[in-house]
C-alpha cells in the first residue's frame, strides 16, 4: 500500500467506508465547490462514484488522489495526489497535481505540505517526467500552492465545458531538481 508521511500528515489510499462520510462532507461545502468543474457541490452517492474512480486510477495508473489525514487526530481532512486531466484535453498526455481540503483546514499550509511530497513523489517515485497543475483564474490560493511548489505558468486557457478562464502551471523534473 503506498503511504506518505509528511511532519503533520498521512496521505493514503482510500479506505470507503471510514472516508466517504467526511469526504461527502468536505464536497458538501459550497466553499470548498466554488472553484471546481460548474461549482457544484456533490452529494454522498456522487462522493461514493468519485472514490471508486479515484482507486481504480490508482490501479490503471500506478498513481492517484491520496486521501490526507491529520496526524495528531486521524482525522480525513481531504485529499491531495495526482490525475489524469481528461476533462481538458489540450493539456494531454498529462498528469495533474491537485488538492481539495476542507475549509477548517485552509490557511494552515497544509496542501502545500502534502503537494511538496505529492510532487517528489511523482517525479522521483513515480518517474514522472513533468507535472502540471490547473486552476481556474481567480482561485489565488491554489496559485500560490502551486508556486510554493515551483510551478510557473504554462498556458490560459478555457475549461472546455464551463467556458471559464484557467491557468495550467507546470513544472519538469529538471526545474524540480534545480
Amino acid at each position: 500500500m503506498t503511504e506518505i508521511h509528511t511532519p503533520r500528515l498521512l496521505l493514503r489510499r482510500w479506505d470507503e467506508d471510514d472516508d466517504l462520510v467526511p469526504m461527502a462532507e468536505i464536497n458538501a461545502d459550497p466553499e470548498v465547490m466554488r472553484w471546481i468543474g460548474d461549482g457544484s457541490v456533490r452529494d454522498l452517492e456522487r462522493t461514493a462514484e468519485d472514490i471508486e474512480r479515484w482507486e481504480e486510477e490508482w490501479d490503471e495508473e500506478g498513481f492517484g488522489l491520496f486521501a490526507v489525514e491529520l496526524l495528531a487526530s486521524g482525522e480525513l481532512i481531504g485529499f491531495v495526489g495526482l490525475s489524469v486531466p481528461g476533462f481538458l484535453p489540450e493539456v494531454l498526455p498529462a498528469v495533474e497535481i491537485g488538492w481539495r481540503l476542507g475549509t477548517p483546514f485552509w490557511g494552515q499550509g497544509y496542501a502545500s505540505e502534502a503537494a511538496q511530497a505529492v510532487l517528489e513523489f511523482a517525479l522521483t517515485d513515480r518517474g514522472l517526467d513533468r507535472v502540471i497543475s490547473i486552476a481556474r483564474i481567480g482561485n489565488d490560493p491554489s496559485e500560490n500552492v502551486m508556486r510554493k511548489l515551483g510551478m510557473v505558468p504554462d498556458r490560459v486557457t478555457k475549461h472546455p465545458v464551463y467556458g471559464h478562464p484557467l491557468r495550467v502551471h507546470a513544472i519538469d523534473l529538471t526545474e524540480y531538481q534545480a
